[in-house]
């Protein structure tokens, strides 16, 4: 009888095991990135020499004030927008502003100016949309700096 019992839990238990599963067959939330997305900026070159006196007169500018510049000399770049954000920390060594596109729709401009201990200034800043698939990112070589298109997708993984 002893035996018969066991039998009987081990048949149940094993049968119990094939009938449920641990793991479903559903697809895996996973975000692939989108390479269809429209391009924003399809229409400027891909390096763009940027005039800092118009980006550094940004610091100047308070939140919600609109904003319309150009943002070179040598390439017809012209962004305007509002401010949406400036700030300032750690006793102004870093400041940061950014601004919405009203002529490229869902864009932001984000520049940030940050002092170092000894001094050095340093600047990084993107003009980014997040549904669209280029973006634009400054760079700075010798006081010379340009923006640099790039892929969404080089920069953000969903």
């Amino acid at each position: 009888m002893k035996n018969l019992r066991t039998i009987a839990v081990c048949v149940s238990i094993t049968l119990y095991s094939l009938s449920s599963s641990a793991q479903t067959g559903d697809v895996i939330p996973l975000n692939e990135p989108d390479l269809n997305k429209p391009k924003l900026f399809q229409n400027l070159p891909d390096n763009i020499p940027v005039k800092m006196e118009n980006i550094l007169s940004l610091f100047g500018v308070a939140v919600g004030q609109p904003v319309n510049m150009s943002m070179s000399d040598v390439t017809p770049f012209q962004f305007a927008g509002n401010v949406v954000s400036a700030i300032s920390k750690y006793e102004n060594s870093i400041q940061s502003i950014v601004v919405k596109s009203t002529n490229y729709p869902g864009a932001s401009l984000t520049i940030s100016k940050i002092t170092d201990a000894n001094g050095n200034v340093s600047y990084r800043g993107r003009i980014l949309s997040m549904q669209h698939g280029d973006m634009f990112e400054l760079k700075g070589d010798n006081n010379q700096f340009i923006l640099v298109k790039k892929k969404f997708y080089d920069l953000v993984n969903e």
